[in-house]
C-alpha cells in the first residue's frame, strides 16, 4: 500500500513526458495510411517503449545513486560510449526544440489570425517561455502545473465537444504501407526513457515501484493517442490532412480550415498550446542542465545561465526561422535517428554489456528473454533506422 501513491505519481512522470508536440504530428503523419494501420503501429512502439524503458531501468540499478544516462554508458560501454551518448542527447534534444519552436510558433500566429509574420510569433513565443527556464527549475516547476492542468482540461474538452463531430466512415482508410513511413514520429511520441534516471532517484533506487510506473505510465500515451487520432481523423478528410502535412501544419490546423471557429477547434488549439509548451520547458531544461554539467559551468551566476540559455535557444530558433515548415522533418530525424539510437539501441547495448559482457550481480533482471529478445529489439531498432532514411 504504500507505494501506490508512489507508482501514480512515477507514472504520470512517465506518461507527461512521453506526451508532447509529437501528439500533434501523429493524425497528419499517418493520415495517408488510416485510423486502424495507425494504431496497430502504436501497439507496437508502446511495446518497444516499456522493453526499452525496462532495460534502461535494469543498467541504471547497476549504478550509484545519482547516476544519468552519460554515467551509465560510459561504466557500460566505456568511453566510446559516453562519446556517443553526448552525441545523440545533443542532437535530440535540439531536435525537439526546433521542433516546438516551429509548432509553438504557428500557435502564436493563429492567435493573432495570422496577422504577424511566422518570424516574429516564433521569437515571442521563445522569448516568453525561456524567460522560465532562465529564472530556474522552481519557476518551470509552478508554471508547468498550471500548464498541466490547461492541457488535461483541454483535452477531454476536446473530447467531449468533438466526438459528435467524428464521421466514422471516415475511420475505415487502411493502407499499412503509408503510416509505416510515420515510423520515425510515432516513435517519438512514445519515448519517455530519458526520465529512468530520474525516475529511479524518485523512488529512491527501489526498482520494483519503478518498473510498475514504466508499464503504467507507458500506457497513458497509447490511451491518448488513440482516441485523439479518432477524433482528428473522424472530422477532418484526409485530402485536408495531407493538405496539412504539405504545408508543415500540425493536426489542429486544418481543423479551422474544416470547422471554421466553433468551439471544438478552440479547445483543439488550447491542446496544442499546452502540449507544446509542457514540452518545451521540459525539454530545454533538460538540455540547459546537460549542458551546465557537461561543461562545467555554475547555472546560479547570472552570467553562465544567461550564456547556457543563449546556446540552447538561439540555434533552434535561427533554423526554425528560416525554415518555417521544418516541424515534420525536426521530429522525423529526432524519432528516427536521435530516440531510436540513445532511448533505444543504447539500452540494449548497455544491458547485453552488463548481463554477457561485465557479468554484474546485484540487480534483478527487469526484462525477460534473454538475448533473443534483445536481437530482436536491434532487428526493429535496424528496420526503423531504414524507414528513417527511405
Amino acid at each position: 500500500m504504500e507505494h501506490k501513491p508512489k507508482t501514480f505519481g512515477g507514472a504520470l512522470l512517465v506518461g507527461g513526458t512521453a506526451i508532447g508536440a509529437g501528439m500533434l504530428g501523429l493524425p497528419i503523419a499517418t493520415a495517408n495510411g488510416g485510423f486502424l494501420p495507425a494504431a496497430m503501429i502504436y501497439l507496437v512502439c508502446w511495446l518497444f517503449s516499456i522493453c526499452t524503458g525496462l532495460l534502461l531501468l535494469e543498467a541504471v540499478m547497476w549504478m550509484p545513486r545519482g547516476a544519468n544516462i552519460i554515467s551509465t554508458a560510459r561504466k557500460l560501454l566505456g568511453p566510446w560510449g559516453r562519446a556517443v551518448a553526448w552525441f545523440l542527447y545533443l542532437f535530440l534534444f535540439y531536435s525537439l526544440t526546433i521542433a516546438y519552436i516551429t509548432a509553438g510558433g504557428g500557435v502564436v500566429k493563429a492567435l493573432f489570425a495570422g496577422g504577424i509574420p511566422f518570424a516574429l510569433s516564433a521569437l515571442i513565443f521563445t522569448v516568453i517561455f525561456a524567460s522560465f527556464v532562465y529564472v530556474g527549475t522552481r519557476a518551470v516547476d509552478r508554471f508547468n502545473k498550471v500548464l498541466m492542468a490547461g492541457l488535461i482540461i483541454s483535452y477531454f474538452a476536446f473530447l467531449a465537444t468533438g466526438y459528435t463531430a467524428v464521421d466514422y466512415s471516415r475511420l475505415t482508410r487502411f493502407h499499412f504501407g503509408s503510416a509505416l513511413m510515420a515510423l520515425p514520429i510515432i516513435f517519438t511520441s512514445f519515448s519517455f526513457q530519458g526520465l529512468i534516471p530520474s525516475l529511479v532517484s524518485y523512488f529512491h533506487h527501489d526498482a520494483k515501484p519503478a518498473r510498475r510506473a514504466i508499464i503504467y505510465g507507458a500506457s497513458i500515451p497509447f490511451v491518448v493517442y488513440i482516441l485523439w487520432d479518432i477524433l482528428i481523423k473522424g472530422i477532418v478528410p484526409v485530402d485536408a490532412l495531407l493538405h496539412a502535412r504539405a504545408e508543415g501544419w500540425t493536426a489542429v490546423q486544418p481543423l479551422r480550415e474544416y470547422l471554421g471557429t466553433s468551439m471544438v477547434y478552440g479547445f483543439g488549439q488550447a491542446l496544442a498550446f499546452f502540449t507544446l509548451t509542457t514540452s518545451f520547458l521540459g525539454v530545454t531544461l533538460g538540455l540547459l542542465d546537460f549542458l551546465a554539467d557537461g561543461f562545467k559551468l555554475h547555472k546560479r551566476t547570472h552570467g553562465s545561465r544567461l550564456g547556457l540559455c543563449l546556446l540552447v535557444f538561439i540555434p533552434p530558433l535561427v533554423i526554425s526561422i528560416y525554415n518555417p515548415d521544418i516541424f515534420f522533418l525536426a521530429l522525423n530525424y529526432a524519432g528516427g535517428i536521435g530516440c531510436v539510437l540513445l532511448l533505444g539501441l543504447l539500452p540494449v547495448l548497455m544491458v547485453w554489456s552488463g548481463r554477457y559482457r561485465l557479468k554484474l550481480e546485484g540487480g534483478e533482471r527487469q526484462l525477460p528473454g534473454g538475448k533473443a529478445l534483445l536481437c530482436l529489439l536491434v532487428v526493429f531498432i535496424v528496420f526503423e533506422l531504414v524507414i528513417t532514411f527511405i
